[in-house]
């Protein structure tokens, strides 16, 4: 059941954010400069999130789960600024790209930082 939760909050997160990509704009207000960017890394942090939960059961090591979800994310923005290149109003932008990669990525370092000390924390209170 979690399983099936798991993929299934990541889907919607992802229609979510076809959605968001799908309208001509969106209206949010500007406050500072690089608004747009954080709100990008803001947005595939969360998406990291989700895909992390998604892929933990299919793979042990947090590397390779840190990669394979970071990698999921980064491929999903690029088809997202691809998709958007179609949309009356909208434009690509690999800066936005490279903002979504970034948030991911950033997500999976301190989840798999998170999850190497527990392990070693546990490690330390079993040779105790």
């Amino acid at each position: 059941m979690i399983k099936i939760l798991d993929f299934t909050s990541l889907i919607f997160y992802c229609l979510f954010i076809y959605w968001l990509s799908d309208q001509p704009s969106l209206p949010v207000p500007a406050l500072f400069p690089v608004q747009d960017k954080i709100l990008h890394a803001g947005a595939y942090f969360i998406m990291e999130v989700f895909a992390w939960r998604c892929f933990k059961h299919q793979f042990n090591r947090p590397i390779t789960l840190a990669l394979t979800s970071a990698i999921f994310c980064s491929l999903y923005g690029m088809s997202d600024e691809w998709h958007q290149s179609f949309i009356e109003g909208r434009f690509s932008d690999v800066a936005d790209w490279l903002a979504d990669t970034s948030g991911a990525g950033f997500a999976a370092f301190l989840l798999a930082h998170d999850v190497k000390s527990r392990y070693l924390e546990n490690l330390r209170n079993i040779r105790k």
